[in-house]
């Protein structure tokens, strides 16, 4: 059996104010549960989960070799109504057969929206599993 990623901890100071950054421009849903530190923050529609986690005195935000990147079909669109609602996104950028732009959430992090996901492959990707 393959484990299947199902959640992501992000570790951060402002909780409250990371929740509203997703839920407000990515569209997730806050799930709190009455006594947990950790506030869960679901997709609406398919893909992995976000824990938020009280972050240790000696974790550093920001300082992570770690980018969000949210799957969308409309980069472009998604960044005009970032835009309107507060949080700018860099360039467009092309790559690939793909758009994708970045930004940084409240705690510095670097998140990146793409549309990679939706590409159309006309050969079939090269296995890197190992032989076995």
């Amino acid at each position: 059996m393959t484990p299947a990623l199902g959640r992501l901890i992000v570790f951060t100071r402002k909780i409250d104010e990371m929740a509203a950054f997703c839920c407000r421009h990515l569209g997730f849903e806050d799930l709190r549960l009455e006594g947990d530190r950790i506030v869960e923050l679901r997709p609406k529609g398919e893909g992995i989960g976000l824990l938020l986690h009280p972050a240790a005195k000696g974790q550093k935000e920001g300082q992570s070799l770690v980018k969000l990147v949210f799957d969308v079909k409309d980069v472009e669109g998604l960044c005009d109504t970032a835009r309107e609602r507060g949080l700018h996104f860099g360039s467009i950028h092309h790559a690939s057969g793909c758009l994708f732009a970045n930004a940084n959430d409240t705690c510095n992090n670097s998140v990146s929206v793409s549309s990679r996901a939706f590409l159309t492959v006309s050969r079939d990707p090269v296995s890197r599993d190992a032989p076995g």
